[in-house]
């Protein structure tokens, strides 16, 4: 898998048009949602023709994606365009998703507009859609051929946005050293100066990029990069079933605290670790999510067809022996995985 370039700058008209006078591209579509085309687009005055989706990960589903793949057939698209997403993970997403099947594959430029997009959806590869009720159920390893970061669109995000991203960027802290982790706690992202922000999340990112070069295709040690996504995804497909959806990052938080709680269980992961990083989630307000013991049969199930399982008998986690020290392919009981959803609700006060 060719690796993404990565720009950081907070010029992003300016990154974006050297991009593509580089490329060449036959013909340029953006592809963003209906919040980003009046909220950012304008700032950005970019001369190309834009394909305009719903915002919300309800609407990452194969009725935007047929719209998209109609509009670029409108457009004239051949496999020579250039696709530029700009927009959160749904749009990087599923506008990457459609340009890596569309034709069999046009290239495509990134511009997350959020941090959680920044982080996580916008780098690595990965790109989709749900399907059936289930998170990014459909998808291809698809790298953008660049990705431009910049701070500059995230003044005006509301703060859930703001920890939705900064939840990733803790995971990453705890996938690569405690130094890195213990620096991101110290951080105070609810009043974010986002000049300081940049070169954390520069780090951060290429902790991502690290692991993603060793292991593009998930077949080892990239698994370390779904930390908290087991049990996160599970906490966020339960509340799409609900009609009341979560924030992505706010899932992955409570899956990392899970997860946590189970690396308490296995490995022997720090109990002062469990109390830190829960007060951490109650004292920044990541909320809880909406469950009872009642809810545990329905959320092992959704953790059961994960598709990270290698067999649906086997539910698969990253668990952490200490902050820096993370460990892919770990199973656990059913019995384990309910008894830390009780501790789960107990650290949270759910």
């Amino acid at each position: 898998m060719t690796m993404q370039k990565i720009l950081y700058t907070n010029d992003i008209s300016r990154a974006v048009t050297s991009l593509v006078d580089e490329m060449h591209p036959a013909t340029v579509h953006i592809i963003t949602d209906s919040n980003v085309e009046r909220e950012v687009l304008p700032k950005l005055d970019l001369p190309y023709p834009v394909i305009v989706t719903e915002p919300g990960d309800v609407a990452k589903n194969l009725d935007s994606l047929s719209h998209i793949w109609s509009e670029l057939i409108n457009g004239g698209a051949t496999r020579k365009s250039l696709v530029i997403n700009i927009g959160g993970g749904v749009v990087t997403d599923m506008g990457g998703f459609a340009a890596a099947t569309f034709k069999r594959g046009i290239r495509f430029i990134n511009v997350p507009t959020t941090l959680l997009s920044a982080v996580d959806a916008a780098v690595g590869g990965k790109t989709g859609i749900n399907f059936n009720g289930f998170k990014n159920e459909i998808g291809a390893f698809a790298p953008a051929d660049a990705v431009v970061i910049s701070t500059s669109t995230f003044a005006t995000l509301p703060c859930v946005e703001l920890l939705s991203g900064y939840a990733e960027m803790l995971k990453h802290g705890l996938l690569s050293s405690e130094e890195d982790y213990n620096e991101l706690l110290a951080f105070d992202i609810v009043n974010a100066d986002l000049d300081r922000l940049l070169p954390l999340l520069e780090k951060s990112v290429k902790v991502k990029e690290r692991i993603v070069e060793e292991d593009p295709r998930e077949q080892g040690i990239r698994r370390a990069l779904n930390l908290g996504h087991t049990a996160g995804h599970a906490f966020e497909s339960l509340a799409l079933e609900r009609n009341a959806a979560v924030p992505h990052g706010y899932a992955v938080a409570w899956g990392i605290l899970v997860e946590m709680i189970l690396s308490n269980f296995a490995e022997q992961f720090p109990s002062a670790e469990l109390y830190r990083y829960a007060n951490y989630l109650k004292e920044h307000g990541y909320g809880t999510p909406a469950i009872t013991c009642d809810d545990y049969p329905r959320l092992l199930a959704l953790m059961s067809h994960d598709k990270k399982n290698d067999t649906p008998d086997h539910i698969n986690f990253t668990l952490l022996s200490r902050p820096g020290t993370p460990l892919i392919d770990r199973t656990a009981t059913p019995d384990h995985i309910t008894e830390s959803l009780d501790i789960f609700r107990d650290l949270m006060g759910v």
